[in-house]
């Protein structure tokens, strides 16, 4: 879509809102994280018109981090949040009724210098790996698993494992300090945009396990409570945000105006790195093959993470996945 034709669309949908205003139902308040990525959708979805065209007056609260946005939801102070689904499934084996939508793919992956000798998962024993997180982090479980699938061995027992912040993750990496690190996927594009390689993404763990589709991680979370009392602003907000995101999978233009959003207003290869990257981890859609593999991650996770990672589940709990919305 041209941006002219994205602007006359945009007036058109104005024009067409002027005389039917949002009633008290069609508005939502999300809480997200202030420094998301998540918030490039939100931009996206207001600068094409998107909340406009249906009806849907959005109030964006901002939080520091993903715990201060399971508070927000749990006590009401929000409608909406983006969360993973190991919560929404604990929640739900609480007794809770918190459900979700898909937002993006499980993606991230496996980072070292561009003259490193580790060329292959094998190449990893007897080295260092920054690793973004704790020993909990669902990444830093796959590897594990996959580590052990290829090579009968444990990584844990043949690495040094460092547990860090994703900033500071890419700096060790950036400095020589470790001869390998796994970040989060706008962390690696970010080391990519600075001559940094992917030796292997989380996504081809995923496939090497077994997975046949890459499992949705994130997705929109909310009350199936508050889903009856906003049954008209859900669908709305989840209608807005697969139509944003089939803008941005495919035109360019789009992209330009979340250039300072995304911190590369003045760096182009890094604002296509990291416009390509989030692109990988889209989707597109909703359909029953991702509950699938959103299913067989969540096993696997619980066969090679156990407690820490996924409590005393060893399934993920029906309705994780929120069966009341189609695109």
């Amino acid at each position: 879509m041209s941006a002219i034709k994205r602007l006359l669309a945009v007036i058109g949908l104005g024009l067409a809102w002027l005389g039917s205003p949002a009633l008290a139902e069609d508005r939502l308040v999300l809480g997200l994280q202030e420094s998301g990525t998540v918030q490039w959708e939100i931009a996206a979805i207001r600068n094409l018109g998107l909340d406009v065209a249906h009806d849907l007056v959005l109030e964006v609260r901002p939080l520091a981090d993903s715990r201060a946005g399971q508070i927000a939801l749990q006590t009401g102070a929000v409608d909406v949040i983006l969360s993973d689904f190991t919560w929404v499934s604990a929640q739900r084996h609480a007794g809770r009724d918190f459900t979700m939508v898909p937002h993006s793919l499980a993606v991230g992956g496996l980072m070292v210098p561009a003259d490193s000798p580790v060329l292959g998962l094998a190449d990893l024993r007897n080295g260092v790996i920054a690793v973004a997180g704790g020993p909990a982090d669902k990444s830093w479980v796959v590897l594990q698993a996959y580590y052990h699938d290829l090579t009968g061995r444990r990584l844990a027992e043949d690495v040094e494992a460092r547990f860090g912040a994703p900033p500071l993750v890419n700096e060790l990496l950036g400095q020589g300090r470790v001869d390998a690190a796994l970040n989060f996927w706008h962390w690696n594009a970010r080391a990519k945009s600075r001559g940094m390689v992917e030796v292997i993404s989380v996504a081809d763990m995923l496939r090497g396990l077994g997975l046949k589709d890459q499992p949705p991680l994130l997705g929109w979370t909310f009350s199936e409570a508050n889903a009856a009392a906003k049954p008209v602003a859900i669908k709305k907000f989840l209608d807005a945000s697969f139509a944003a995101k089939a803008v941005l999978v495919t035109d360019d233009a789009a992209w330009e105006d979340l250039a300072t959003l995304m911190g590369a207003a003045d760096d182009r290869a890094l604002f296509e790195q990291l416009r390509d990257d989030y692109r990988a981890g889209m989707v597109t859609g909703y359909f029953p093959e991702d509950v699938a593999a959103a299913e067989q991650a969540f096993a696997l996770l619980a066969e090679h993470g156990g407690f820490e990672v996924v409590g005393d589940m060893s399934e993920l709990e029906p309705g994780t996945f929120w069966a009341g919305y189609a695109p």
